[in-house]
């Protein structure tokens, strides 16, 4: 391939990447949108929104089914189903739990505790439809972002300030912006993948797994749909950037990060970060991305690098946010727990100015079940800054046990739920009062 095919390779599908997740458009009725959640929306409009609940249903109860076959009854030849439905015991379990909701609640046969529009029903009816859309979306086009030399350009320009910044190797630039432009779970997988190799130590790769894993635009702009501030979304991702860097910088100084043992998986490697002679961060950068964009794969492996992602989100993230999300809620709306964790913090969050600050108080700590479940039960709050403090803290607290925080766990990388819990507890300490500053600035 000569240069400027390779040049053309890894600059277009780079810039349609961009594109579709970056750029604002003015939707029909005069809001702010980003390409991929119009026609998100559109898809949804085509499909009608019954016909959308009976293909979340299928899915889920499909999922559920083959991932007893293929767990526990006859192990997938194709690592493509060994890689989606063959889990350990405990995500099986949650699997069922999730077909057993969503049945419950479609068909509306279970108790009301379930299958109630504050539980079960607001799950299914109000955030599955966009998950399924957006995922699908999401899938197919990230690739376009992650294997064309976008990341690889980026990463090595701005190699020299992770260590100094972060206390990380230049080579996780590259984690990390998979983490932030596409998907948590990716960074969790690259970084539990690097500490398995030894490319990374321990402290590394759990430093990167919870601190960099944060929310993708995807998901930003699922929870400002919920919220419905979508008008504000530079403003809303430009304040989570703000408070998750700041997180970023903090966190590994401080235990429990701080504390873990900088050990290596593997001893045989030779890491080398520095930039070649002859090169700057700029020049190295472009050579590594017409490396990658010359390797990248055929528009074929590109469509089932694209599938394969989605077959990801809908048969194992779907599921999982139908069970953690279900349960959640019922913990929020039957049980007065959230509300006795959030009563003491309600002077405090009246005294910086958040208006119905009850409603806000019960939120701050139901997020590290589900990162959803704050924004669902915040969306009926009339104030828009207090929906957009709650919104933005949910996303930056990163650790929640229904996505990232189970990733993590079922990962390489050594680390319990106790050690994730105080994390969490910490990034909603150091980010809230940044949140909140941004919020009366924009308000």
């Amino acid at each position: 391939m000569n240069k400027t095919a390779t040049l053309l390779k890894f600059l277009i599908p780079s810039l349609i990447g961009v594109f579709m997740f970056l750029y604002p458009l003015t939707d029909a009725d005069g809001g702010t949108t980003i390409p991929i959640a119009y026609l998100a929306g559109l898809l949804l409009d085509i499909i009608g929104h019954d016909s959308t609940l009976l293909i979340i249903t299928i899915i889920i109860t499909l999922a559920a089914i083959l991932t007893v076959i293929f767990s526990w009854i006859h192990k997938p030849n194709s690592k493509m189903l060994a890689d989606i439905f063959s889990v350990t015991p405990v995500w099986v379990v949650t699997r069922l739990i999730g077909a057993l909701f969503v049945l419950l609640t479609y068909f509306e046969l279970g108790p009301e505790v379930v299958t109630s529009g504050g539980t079960g029903g607001m799950i299914l009816n109000d955030l599955m439809p966009t998950l399924l859309s957006v995922f699908l979306f999401a899938g197919i086009l990230l690739p376009l972002l992650l294997n064309y030399g976008l990341l690889e350009f980026v990463g090595a320009v701005f190699t020299k300030v992770m260590r100094p910044l972060f206390t990380l190797p230049g080579r996780s630039t590259v984690d990390n912006l998979a983490s932030w432009v596409g998907d948590g779970t990716v960074g969790v997988l690259l970084s539990s993948k690097q500490y398995e190799d030894g490319y990374y130590t321990r402290r590394e790769a759990t430093v990167i797994a919870t601190t960099f894993s944060v929310v993708s635009i995807t998901f930003t702009v699922v929870i400002l749909d919920l919220i419905d501030l979508m008008d504000y979304f530079g403003l809303f991702y430009l304040t989570v950037l703000v408070a998750g860097l700041a997180a970023a910088f903090i966190m590994p100084r401080i235990p429990p990060l701080s504390r873990i043992e900088d050990t290596y998986n593997r001893e045989d490697r030779a890491l080398n970060e520095e930039i070649p002679e002859g090169y700057n961060p700029f020049t190295w950068g472009y050579r590594q991305a017409m490396d990658k964009a010359e390797k990248a794969d055929g528009f074929l492996d590109y469509l089932k690098d694209g599938l394969k992602t989605v077959g990801d989100m809908w048969f194992a993230v779907l599921p999982i946010v139908m069970a953690i999300g279900t349960l959640g809620t019922i913990v929020a709306e039957y049980t007065p727990v959230f509300t006795w964790i959030g009563a003491p913090f309600v002077p405090l969050l009246e005294l910086v100015g958040i208006q119905e600050a009850q409603a806000a108080s019960e939120t701050l700590f139901i997020g590290f079940t589900d990162m959803f479940l704050p924004a669902i039960l915040i969306e009926t709050v009339a104030s828009d800054m207090t929906r957009f403090v709650v919104g933005a803290l949910s996303i930056t607290q990163l650790i929640y046990l229904s996505e990232v925080g189970g990733v993590i766990l079922g990962s390489k990388i050594p680390i319990g739920i106790g050690k994730l819990f105080i994390i969490f507890l910490l990034r909603t300490a150091i980010t809230l009062p940044i949140i909140i500053i941004f919020a009366h600035i924009i308000f």
